[in-house]
């Protein structure tokens, strides 16, 4: 899976540099997390991709924070991602989840992405950042 990850992530859209052992880091921290929900899909040995994240409670019931949503370089833009995206909303209704909320970054691929899947920029909310 994190083979996956790097090959996506280290590519021309995203431009990050995940190593072996970042990305292995990353993505056993994020399976350890409490309430954790992941899937990974693949056809026969051809790696699709996965979706994952963590639930959290709040006063209004738990929420779903989308931490990764990964589609395999080759085959984005075919409808893998958007199909992995309802499975996952599929089973966190199941679970009673009120909400999900997620990152990406501002404008390009991945905002159109979610935009396109019903997501919307919450108003209500904003990301700040301290550089350390």
């Amino acid at each position: 899976m994190h083979e996956l990850y790097i090959k996506v992530f280290n590519s021309e859209t995203w431009n990050e540099s995940w190593t072996h052992e970042t990305a292995k880091e990353r993505l056993t921290d994020l399976l350890h997390t409490p309430k954790f929900t992941g899937f990974f899909w693949k056809n026969r040995e051809t790696p699709i991709g996965f979706i994952a994240g963590n639930g959290k409670t709040t006063y209004q019931g738990v929420t779903f924070y989308l931490a990764e949503l990964c589609i395999n370089n080759e085959i984005q833009g075919k409808g893998y991602g958007s199909k992995l995206l309802r499975f996952l909303e599929e089973e966190l209704q199941k679970k009673n989840v009120k909400s999900i909320y997620l990152l990406t970054s501002h404008g390009g691929l991945a905002e159109n992405f979610y935009r396109k899947n019903g997501y919307v920029v919450n108003h209500h909310r904003i990301v700040m950042k301290k550089q350390l």
